[in-house]
């Protein structure tokens, strides 16, 4: 178990604040959109926060409910009433400072320790709740930043608008995407026994990997979309079955309850349109190659429709820029990506023991929850 430590501590006071403006900007982005008489636009943003938000709070309460099994009742009727005004997002922030403040700057020994557990208790519960809201903020980003990120590129290339500020927002789109995945791939790091840490150059190598292969397919994506937005929208319906038909078969066992599961495989099956996310800590070589070859060849398909499809297009500068940035972050996502699992990730260096008996697909449901959530796989 690794620790919590100040720089830590630094970086949850600081996800706070990002996720504060972050609500102020989508409402305030809506807000032009209606003022500007572009209603469609605005309420399909909205739509993407609220869908959002509902199903974090419900994975947020459930969580709770789990790990408050057994206690107090009035607590948990607390809990869920501030969950139903879509703010229990801000608990899992209040015991995380709580948590990681006594770990990060009271901790002094092991006395500070609960009696009944090992000493690094408080540096457990501290990585736990992070984790969790880690967790929480990859589902947002999939469900929320990546459609609006669509919406703002569409709008983009449809209208030609040359808007400096439409341009930073989708930069910051873009790398707040990836820095989403690093926190979580952090997180669980710390609560995986036997994992050696998450230091600078492998955090780099990750980062770019999932930075340029995720912005190579939405780049592609908004490019179908562009031609045809019912081509776009049965394409990311495919993906999305063929996610979801994935993870059935994988018979994940993350949540307790069964409708729970299912709303987690639907979930991780949006998620799967955008980037890879193993969900069973196995062996994920065959997976990874078929994932990335898939998106190769429908990024180079795109692009070769519309050749055949709208030659003249190819003469606008605005297609040649997009298709040059599409193929080059292509390629260098790729080649970070067979940098990072060669050389960086955590089966190339921890112990063969640990690394097998981490995920046990023949356990039970139950020992799986005794042992934690995010002990149960390894998103990669």
């Amino acid at each position: 178990m690794m620790k919590f430590t100040k720089q830590n501590f630094i970086f949850l006071v600081g996800g706070i604040i990002i996720y504060v403006v972050d609500i102020g900007v989508d409402f305030w982005v809506a807000s032009k959109y209606f003022c500007q008489g572009q209603y469609c636009w605005g309420i399909l943003l909205l739509c993407f926060r609220g869908l959002s938000s509902l199903i974090t709070q419900v994975f947020s309460y459930e969580w709770f409910k789990n790990d408050w099994e057994g206690t107090d009742t009035g607590k948990l009727k607390w809990i869920f009433l501030v969950h139903l005004f879509q703010c229990g997002i801000f608990i899992r922030y209040w015991f995380a400072l709580k948590y990681g403040c006594q770990a990060a700057f009271k901790q002094k020994s092991s006395r500070d320790a609960s009696e009944t557990d090992p000493p690094n208790f408080i540096q457990k519960q501290a990585v736990d709740v992070v984790t969790d809201i880690n967790m929480l903020r990859v589902f947002k980003t999939f469900l929320e930043t990546t459609p609006q990120l669509f919406v703002q590129i569409y709008i983009l290339m449809e209208h030609e608008k040359n808007n400096f500020c439409q341009y930073a927002a989708i930069i910051l789109s873009f790398c707040g995407i990836s820095f989403s995945m690093v926190d979580y791939q952090i997180s669980l790091r710390k609560s995986l026994p036997d994992k050696d840490e998450f230091r600078v150059l492998p955090k780099l190598v990750y980062l770019l990997y999932k930075l340029l292969t995720i912005t190579s397919w939405i780049l592609s994506i908004s490019l179908i979309t562009l031609l045809s937005v019912r081509s776009s929208v049965i394409l990311l319906i495919f993906l999305w079955i063929c996610g979801f038909t994935w993870t059935l078969k994988q018979h994940t066992t993350f949540c307790k309850s069964r409708k729970m599961e299912y709303l987690y495989r639907t979930v991780v099956g949006i998620i799967l349109i955008f980037t890879f996310f193993n969900i069973k800590g196995k062996k994920t070589k065959v997976c990874i190659s078929i994932y990335y070859a898939t998106h190769t060849v429908v990024t180079l398909g795109i692009l070769f429709v519309y050749m055949f499809w709208k030659p003249s297009i190819i003469k606008e500068i605005h297609f040649t820029i997009v298709s040059i940035l599409t193929i080059l972050s292509l390629v260098l996502g790729i080649i970070f990506l067979v940098v990072y699992y060669r050389h960086f990730h955590p089966t190339a260096y921890c112990r063969p023991q640990a690394c097998s008996d981490e995920v046990d697909a023949e356990a039970g449901q139950k020992d799986r929850v005794k042992i934690g959530r995010f002990q149960n796989f390894i998103m990669q």
